[in-house]
């Protein structure tokens, strides 16, 4: 066996350089091993900002970065939400939210996020320009065939590739994804938003988030039924304007603020979540294990998460096949619970006829104010956050 060979099979390849396969590169180099990111894009930021809750900033502690993601960001203390009209349909103080959760949620640019973490990173960690077409297991560990017709030797594998991935193919077999039937529409707007209005404003089969990022920007998405690839012919932010003129403040005020180029469009799809994380030593993290989809802010959430939670089994067993099945026995009933509400929110938000929609959005209120804040912070309090052998 030659030395290059040696060396190369002491690492890790993590496939993906968005969220999840940075944060478990990190988590992973901070144990010792070493890693390599195999990443096919050359641009891996996906525009627009990104809200991390107070369980990823635990998270984020655990990787040694959550300080410096709080920095990078605007805190935010409210969760309101009206109806388009300007009326309340919920306004939690924000006293409330953060005793809940610990502290605030952190909203800031994907971009900001993704360079935290890659700069957390030995330099040459990452291999852009070159994706994984498939990979197999050997008597030591993988061997994975990439798309520049080379192969890479690696001890173990983590796929961090999101919803196509291929890695979970390796493992589940194929995958089918179907149209959730609603598209999303996310951008960052110039305009400063009062931090009381932080939240969603309803709207039968239609939603719009808006969130401080910072003292002077706004992220927003916008949510709504629409047939599968579809565009607006006078540009997305032109049709986001006309439909939503009538909305209460900010909406208006913060689309005009809003540069076209910024506004990112994409359908949203269902996958079931991987029925096999793990076999041997190759795992799956992120979205190539449980998509999710954006109606509780978790998707990113959960990727770091996992990144910390993978980093801390491979520290209790340095055999990598049995961290890795430990790792998916211990995340899989938390995250299990997130997809399935963070689906069930998007067919309520989107039922038709829309009157049913708008119901669905206004029985909300209802709901005492403490067992919604409750239910909250199960999934995203700084204390909804557990490594392995924690309590």
């Amino acid at each position: 066996m030659s030395t290059r060979y040696v060396q190369e099979m002491a690492e890790i390849a993590v496939v993906g350089a968005g969220i999840a396969g940075l944060a478990s590169a990190v988590a992973l180099s901070r144990r010792g091993h070493s890693v390599t990111v195999i990443e096919e894009r050359t641009d891996t930021s996906s525009g627009a900002g990104i809200s991390i809750w107070p369980n990823a900033l635990a998270a984020l502690d655990e990787l040694g970065l959550g300080d410096r993601v709080r920095a990078a960001g605007g805190r935010i203390t409210a969760g309101a939400m009206r109806w388009k009209d300007g009326s309340w349909l919920r306004r939690p103080s924000g006293e409330r939210i953060v005793t809940a959760l610990g502290e605030p949620l952190v909203v800031l640019q994907r971009v900001a996020l993704r360079d935290i973490l890659a700069g957390a990173l030995a330099p040459g960690t990452v291999v852009d320009e070159v994706g994984v077409r498939s990979l197999s297991t050997t008597a030591t560990g993988v061997r994975l065939q990439l798309t520049d017709a080379s192969t890479r030797e690696a001890q173990a594998v983590v796929g961090a590739d999101g919803t196509f991935s291929v890695v979970a193919r390796h493992l589940n077999g194929p995958l089918p994804h179907r149209y959730a039937g609603y598209t999303a529409w996310r951008g960052v707007s110039s305009l400063a938003i009062d931090a009381d209005l932080a939240g969603e404003t309803m709207a039968a089969g239609a939603e719009v988030g808006h969130v401080p990022m910072g003292p002077d920007q706004t992220y927003w998405f916008a949510t709504e039924r629409a047939a599968e690839g579809a565009a607006s012919p006078g540009g997305e932010l032109a049709y986001l304007r006309a439909t939503l003129a009538s909305w209460a403040a900010p909406i208006p005020a913060m689309l005009a603020a809003t540069d076209p180029a910024d506004v990112l469009r994409n359908d949203l799809y269902d996958r079931a979540p991987a029925r096999r994380w793990a076999s041997g030593p190759v795992v799956l993290v992120g979205d190539a294990a449980h998509p999710m989809r954006p109606h509780l802010g978790q998707g990113g959430c959960q990727a770091i998460e996992d990144a910390a939670v993978l980093g801390a089994f491979t520290d209790l067993s340095p055999d990598l096949p049995r961290a890795f099945a430990a790792f998916e026995a211990f995340r899989k009933r938390r995250v299990s619970t997130i997809v399935a509400e963070s689906r069930l929110i998007g067919r309520m938000v989107n039922l038709r006829p829309a009157a049913l929609s708008a119901l669905a959005s206004r029985a909300t209120v209802v709901l005492p104010e403490a067992v919604v804040t409750r239910h909250l912070a199960s999934i995203a309090a700084v204390s909804a956050f557990r490594l392995p052998g924690s309590r």
